[in-house]
Formats: C-alpha cells, sequence, structure tokens
C-alpha cells in the first residue's frame, strides 16, 4: 500500500486552536487529519494537510521547542512541503514565549532566514493593522485579554511583544503594502531581509488581505500565524473548495457539553444555555481542593437529565471570580485541578452514551481529548467562524464521537444549542 502523503504540516500550540486552523483549511477544500500530540506511527489515512495538536502554549520554552520539533520531525517523514506553525489569534503567550523561542527553533531546524507572523483573523474580528492588534473595535489590552488568568495581554504592539521573545530581528509588511498585492509583498520581503529582519509582523484587517498575502508566501518554509493565513495557503497546492472535504458520519447518541473558559465569550454562552431553561452545574474549585470527589457528583446529577436532551457542566466564572480562587489556591494549582475534573466528567459522559460533546476552553479541551483517549481526529464542517465539528474513534466510544474544542473567545452568544442544531440537520 502507497503511503499517504500530506503537502502542508501544521503545528498548532493547543487543541482547540489545531481544530480551529483545520477549520479553515477543510473550508477552502482541503481534507484534514487533526492528531493529538505527535504519532509514533506513519499517518495511515489520505489528507492534504495534518494538524499536530499540541499543548504547548504555557508551559516552559524548553518543553514546548522539545514537542514543536518533535512534531516538526514526524511531519517532514509524512512529505509536508510547508510546515505551518499555529498560535492563537490573540497571540496569547507569556513574557518568555513561547511564540517567539519555538519559531526560532523551527527556523533553525529548517534551514530558513526568514517566515512572517499574523494572528490575524478577521471572521472573528481580529485584524492587524500597524503591528497593533484588534479584537473588535478595541485593541487587544481592552478587550478583556488583559485579564487571562494564563497569558494576561497587555500589550497590542505584536512588533513589540514578538521582539521581546526572540533575539532575531522582527519587521513589519503594513496594510499599504499588502494591500498592493503578491508582488509588493515579497518586495517587501526581500528589503526586510536585506536589512536582518527574520521574522515580519503582518499587517490584515480583512479575508481579501489574507487572500493577497497567500500567494506571496508560495515556497516559504516556515510559516507562522493564527488560522486566518489558512484561507490563503490551499490555492498554492491546487486545492479548491469543496463541500466533500467537510464531510463526516451521521451523528447519534446524547449530548454534552462541558466548559473550562473564563472568556467574555464562554460567559455569555453559559449564560444563554442557562437562561434558555436548560440543565446546567456549576464546579467549585474550592470543593475539589478541599478533596470532594466533584466529578462523580457531576455525573450523577447528569445521569438524572442526560436523557432529556444535552446537559452542560461548567466552571466557567467572572474575572473578579476567578481571581478570588486563584488568590486562594494559586493559578496554576486552581487551572490544573478543574481542567483534570472536567476532563473525568467528559470521559465518565462518554461512558454514559454522549456521543455528541462540545468542549469550551483551550486548555479543557486539551485534557479532555487526553482523558478521551483521542489520538486522531476527521475534521468536518464549521459551526461558527473557527470551530468546526469533528469526529473521533476513541476508547470508549469505538461506535464514533461527535466533539467540537471551542476556543473560549470563539462563538456566538447561542453556540450551544446551535451547535447541536447544525449537526443533526
Amino acid at each position: 500500500m502507497t503511503r499517504a502523503r500530506a503537502m502542508l504540516g501544521c503545528i498548532a500550540d493547543d487543541f482547540t486552536g489545531a481544530t480551529d486552523l483545520a477549520n479553515n483549511l477543510v473550508r477552502a477544500g482541503m481534507r484534514v487529519v487533526q492528531a493529538m500530540g505527535v504519532p509514533t506511527a506513519p499517518l495511515d489515512t489520505e489528507a492534504d494537510a495534518i494538524v499536530v495538536a499540541l499543548k504547548s502554549r504555557t508551559i516552559p520554552k524548553d518543553e514546548a521547542i522539545t514537542q514543536s520539533l518533535e512534531a516538526l520531525q514526524w511531519l517532514q517523514a509524512q512529505g509536508a512541503e510547508q510546515i505551518y506553525f499555529k498560535y492563537c489569534s490573540t497571540f496569547d503567550s507569556t513574557a518568555d514565549g513561547n511564540i517567539g523561542p519555538v519559531t526560532d527553533a523551527l527556523m533553525q531546524a529548517l534551514g530558513t532566514g526568514f517566515t512572517i507572523a499574523t494572528p490575524a483573523f478577521p471572521d472573528n474580528k481580529r485584524t492587524v493593522f500597524k503591528g497593533y492588534l484588534f479584537v473588535g473595535d478595541v485593541l487587544l489590552n481592552e478587550s478583556g485579554m488583559q485579564n487571562h488568568p494564563l497569558t494576561p495581554m497587555t500589550d497590542p504592539n505584536l512588533v513589540r511583544v514578538l521582539q521581546a521573545q526572540t533575539p532575531s530581528r522582527v519587521g513589519l509588511i503594513d496594510h499599504s503594502v499588502v494591500a498592493q498585492g503578491e508582488a509588493a509583498i515579497r518586495a517587501r520581503i526581500d528589503q526586510l531581509k536585506a536589512e536582518g529582519v527574520r521574522m515580519a509582523v503582518v499587517d490584515a484587517v480583512s479575508n481579501a488581505d489574507l487572500l493577497r498575502l497567500g500567494p506571496a508566501l508560495k515556497g516559504m518554509p516556515l510559516v507562522t500565524a493564527g488560522s486566518g493565513v489558512a484561507i490563503g495557503l490551499p490555492g498554492n497546492f491546487g486545492v479548491a473548495p469543496s463541500n466533500e472535504a467537510a464531510r463526516l458520519p451521521a451523528a447519534q447518541g446524547l449530548q454534552a457539553i462541558v466548559s473550562g473558559s473564563c472568556s467574555v465569550a464562554t460567559n455569555q454562552q453559559v449564560m444563554d444555555f442557562i437562561k434558555a431553561g436548560k440543565p446546567a452545574l456549576a464546579i467549585d474549585p474550592l470543593r475539589i481542593a478541599a478533596g470532594v470527589d466533584v466529578a462523580a457528583e457531576a455525573l450523577a446529577w447528569a445521569e438524572g437529565h442526560i436523557g432529556n436532551g444535552p446537559v452542560l457542566v461548567y466552571s466557567t466564572a467572572e474575572p473578579s471570580a476567578v481571581r478570588a480562587i486563584q488568590g486562594k489556591l494559586g493559578s496554576e494549582k486552581a487551572g490544573a485541578m478543574v481542567e483534570e475534573t472536567i476532563a473525568a466528567i467528559a470521559r465518565g459522559l462518554v461512558q454514559r452514551g454522549v456521543r455528541q460533546l462540545i468542549v469550551a476552553g483551550g486548555e479543557t479541551s486539551g485534557a479532555c481529548v487526553q482523558a478521551l483517549g483521542i489520538t486522531q481526529m476527521r475534521i468536518g464542517a464549521q459551526i461558527d467562524p473557527g470551530v468546526p465539528w469533528c469526529h473521533a474513534v476513541a476508547p470508549d466510544a469505538k461506535d464514533g464521537l461527535h466533539i467540537t474544542l471551542k476556543s473560549g473567545n470563539f462563538g456566538s452568544t447561542d453556540f450551544f444549542t446551535k451547535a447541536f442544531a447544525q449537526l443533526l440537520a
């Protein structure tokens, strides 16, 4: 049998970000497989692109570099012609990285002296202008991201943020260049290279900008970006949009939602679900810390409701409540406890017959996917920008599980309700 080969190899720094990227590639016509962590065997299914999902956004930078290089080596063995390092559309990172250090390491491994960087994703109102990142109509540091419990973003100037994370010189390809198209972008890249710049932040305020950028990236060994740039890359490989790329098996089984995100968007989605009169249970981190088996309690509660429609188990809270809990437990301990508990609940729900599962929150998604033993997913149709339904086989769901991994900041207010409606349509 001829071994499958992929054209585009992607490394994502969290699990929801991986599906966000895969979603855009599928919409542009690519057949996409998402792997959870670095696979130990060759790709055994046909795919135009492979996304390796890591959980490397907030871990120590040396660990993030090691995992990313392992992913690179595996992707190269699958024949990937171009590598795409994907991070969040809000450029989530700590003071030490990990965007800059991982990019430097990948550039060295690929033997390339230049790459671009842009988290722009206009479909989700993330735009870059003059190097500044906007979320909707406000700067990044006024968007709520300044309150993120793990990666607070207090500077909207991406050139400055990235420069603080790398010894490589960082430059800018601004909107006046992008608006002129491929030839002007390539000329600007050549100019920056001559000036010793190794990484260039790229402006983009619309999908048209990303589609102008795409052709200029053809043949570039490494691209670093949020998921937005993905809409302009499949054409470089001769791939055109096709509904067939998003086809998944028919949905079945019970429905549930687990949420560990404290973002503004997820808070609104939780409240919308509750206001609609649907069953929801809040998780108290302080009770987890006190040794209470909160997962067992939640599963017992769910058993009484789940036969009548979707249930929601959540630890979502307003920023002030999150800070209070972190003050008592410490941010890392609080986060880890909640993730572990929600992951145990997700597995218990699947063991009880859930076959349609929504997971909200990047770190939560990583924990849940690992607890469920999912190693590979096929990417399906988009629910909202950046969030597709996926299909996977797991030890507790050998008949198949439909799952969506929603970034905390993504999705409309009624996301939890409409996601299930779309899957069954």
